[in-house]
């Protein structure tokens, strides 16, 4: 069982004092969590892509390269790429550096995005949201299995037998989907025989178990050994010392982001009583004391059948320090709870879905 962080770094306003960190600020926030998350034992870091004020990342790359040379065994992701308005043969190569930079602990995390303010960017079409997604898709997979390329799609010119480089550490270098629950992508996961990152980030987690068993039907159908397929989940939350202490450092920051979008997207506001019912042992949020999030993970894993944790921390702009802390408890609290049991669920042969 796999524990880690993602963040999308957040340059939300401070709800405390109003301040707004700069982007290079933030950014520089997140190589130190990533370069600490691997001090502390966990196991994978993601950061998200977006093209807004309020996000400070738009290649997340980048930033975790930054971090690689100061990191020893954690794993670096994207949390998303957003493929349907990138060119995957760029995609490919800046994650192949990253890939030798690591020596071998790259992996792209793929997905449509949710946000689409890079579409109009780098000029295409939300009409073609799901016809770019599965051609660029196609050109990246190919990419992956052969140095040597020949392509053709609708929507990006040509590639006649050209080689593409660098080539990475890892071969085949991982792509994973990322999918908000949507069951084509999910069916598309499976046939591909692509690992699934699930964002589990509303509702009752263990709703999504049908989703897990259709992605393992699908692989099974197209003939991949679905025992070697992972499946992650990304999901907010935040760890402290005690369970009321993380519930209320966490919900503030929280509403105000989720506030934005639920403007943006036509939702209704987010106020303290979801907050409170999303995170009881059923809900969606993994607020508390180390105790209390691990045996949320330890339910999800049992119930849903995930192999791969993602805290999402922050959601909205949270003093580093606790952020930091955060991350320290995950990784010396958390995670060898979780570790402990999932082993002996193994040991003994017991069903963990």
């Amino acid at each position: 069982m796999e524990i880690g962080i993602s963040t999308f770094a957040e340059t939300t306003p401070d709800v405390r004092t109003g301040k707004v960190l700069s982007h290079a600020e933030r950014i520089r926030e997140v190589v130190e969590e990533i370069i600490f998350a691997d001090q502390v034992g966990l196991d994978v870091f993601g950061v998200g892509e977006h093209h807004r004020k309020d996000y400070a990342v738009s290649s997340p790359a980048m930033v975790l390269a930054a971090a690689a040379p100061q990191t020893k065994r954690i794993r670096l992701t994207s949390a998303v790429t957003v493929l349907s308005s990138a060119d995957p043969v760029r995609v490919f190569q800046d994650f192949a550096t990253l890939d030798g930079i690591s020596n071998g602990r790259a992996e792209i995390m793929a997905g449509r995005g949710s946000f689409i303010e890079s579409f109009p960017l780098f000029g295409y079409d939300l009409n073609d949201y799901d016809e770019l997604f599965d051609e660029k898709l196609e050109l990246l997979l190919k990419i992956r299995a052969s140095e040597k390329v020949t392509w053709k799609g609708g929507h990006r010119p040509a590639i006649h037998d050209r080689g593409v480089y660098p080539r990475p550490v890892q071969d085949p270098l991982p792509v994973w989907i990322g999918s908000g629950g949507n069951q084509e992508s999910v069916v598309r996961a499976g046939l591909l025989g692509l690992p699934l990152v699930l964002a589990i980030i509303g509702g009752r987690p263990t709703q999504f178990a049908p989703l897990v068993q259709l992605y393992k039907r699908a692989a099974a159908h197209a003939g991949h050994d679905v025992s070697k397929l992972p499946v992650a989940s990304h999901s907010h939350g935040f760890v402290a010392e005690d369970t009321e202490l993380a519930a209320d450092k966490f919900f503030p920051s929280t509403q105000y982001s989720m506030n934005i979008l639920a403007r943006e997207r036509g939702w209704g506001p987010y106020d303290r009583s979801s907050f409170d019912m999303a995170r009881s042992f059923e809900g969606a949020l993994y607020v508390g004391d180390p105790e209390t999030v691990a045996r949320k993970i330890i339910h999800l894993r049992k119930r849903v059948g995930v192999t791969r944790f993602f805290l999402h921390v922050p959601v909205g702009s949270m003093p580093h320090e606790d952020v930091m802390k955060a991350i320290e408890l995950l990784g010396t609290k958390v995670a060898p709870i979780v570790r402990e049991e999932v082993a002996k669920w193994e040991a003994a042969g017991e069903p963990q879905e």
